[in-house]
C-alpha cells in the first residue's frame, strides 16, 4: 500500500508562504505532527505514569508542595535556559517524586524536547545484557541512549546492588551528561549524607539480617557520581505530607 502523501507540502515537509511580496518556507504540520508522535514513542513512559500531570498532582493541602509545583512549571517554561539544567527529587516512598518528575518530562516533550523515561535498575540490566550477543539488545544501544537523549529521567536512582561495574557505569553516564549540559531528572528514595539520617532497607527473606541499617545515595552510586549529580541538578526535597499514593486513589 502506497504511503499517503501530504496534500499541503506534497511530502517535502515544507510549505511555501507568501506575504507582502516576500516568500518563506515553514515546516509543514505533517512533519510537526510526525515529530511529536516520534517523541512520545521514544519517551517510553510506562502506562502507569502517562496520566501524571501538574494539574492532577495532589498537594495534600501543603503550601510547600504548591510552591514546588509553581517552581517546576517555571522550570519547564524557561527550559533549556535553566541553571542548573537538571532536577533531583529526594524523598521517602509515597511523597509524589515520580509523579512530579514525569509531569516535568511530559511538559518538556510537549514543547518539542526529546525526553526518555528509564527505570534505573532496568537501565543497568539492559546495559549489562547488551554485552551478551544472544540477548537481542544492540551493542551499547541502552548506554548510548542514556548518554545522548536530550533529557534523561532516571527513576529510583540507586535502587541496585552496588558493584564496581555499577558505580563506574553510573558515574560515566552522569559525568558525560554533566559535561555536555544534558539534563538529568532523577528520583531517589535514598537520603543524602548531608541531609542526615539513614535508611532502613529490608533485606530478602533468608538473609542473615532482616534489616540493613545504612545506605545513602553516595553509597549506592558512588561519591563521584553523587558530586556531579548535585553539581548539575536543582535538589527537590519532597516533604512527607501524608501518603501521596493514598491521596491519589481517593
Amino acid at each position: 500500500m502506497a504511503e499517503e502523501v501530504c496534500p499541503i507540502c506534497g511530502g517535502l515537509g515544507w510549505k511555501i508562504l507568501e506575504k507582502d511580496g516576500l516568500t518563506a518556507a515553514q515546516r509543514c504540520e505533517c512533519r510537526v505532527d510526525s515529530r511529536a508522535d516520534s517523541l512520545w514513542k521514544r519517551a517510553r513512559i510506562p502506562a502507569n505514569y502517562l496520566g501524571d500531570r501538574f494539574d492532577n498532582f495532589s498537594d495534600r493541602g501543603s503550601s510547600e508542595l504548591r510552591m514546588m509545583q509553581l517552581q517546576l512549571s517555571r522550570y519547564c517554561q524557561e527550559f533549556p535556559a535553566v541553571d542548573p539544567p537538571g532536577l533531583l527529587f529526594i524523598g521517602e516512598p509515597g511523597t509524589g517524586k515520580t509523579h512530579l518528575a514525569v509531569a516535568v518530562l511530559q511538559r518538556l516533550i510537549e514543547s518539542g524536547h526529546e525526553g526518555i523515561f528509564v527505570d534505573y535498575q532496568n537501565l543497568l540490566q539492559r546495559i549489562r545484557a547488551s554485552y551478551d550477543p544472544s540477548s537481542g539488545e544492540s551493542p551499547r544501544e541502552a548506554y548510548e541512549m542514556a548518554l545522548e537523549c536530550d533529557v534523561l529521567l532516571l527513576d529510583d536512582l540507586g535502587a541496585h546492588r552496588v558493584t564496581d561495574w555499577v558505580e563506574d557505569t553510573v558515574t560515566s553516564i552522569i559525568t558525560y551528561r554533566c559535561n555536555e549540559r544534558k539534563p538529568i531528572i532523577a528520583t531517589t528514595n535514598l537520603p543524602d549524607a548531608e541531609m542526615g539520617g539513614t535508611l532502613i532497607e529490608r533485606m530478602p527473606e533468608g538473609s542473615p539480617a532482616r534489616f540493613d541499617v545504612k545506605t545513602t545515595l553516595a553509597e549506592k552510586i558512588g561519591m563521584r557520581a553523587r558530586s556531579r549529580l548535585f553539581e548539575m541538578c536543582k535538589i527537590i526535597r519532597m516533604p512527607k505530607v501524608g501518603d501521596f499514593r493514598v491521596a491519589m486513589r481517593r
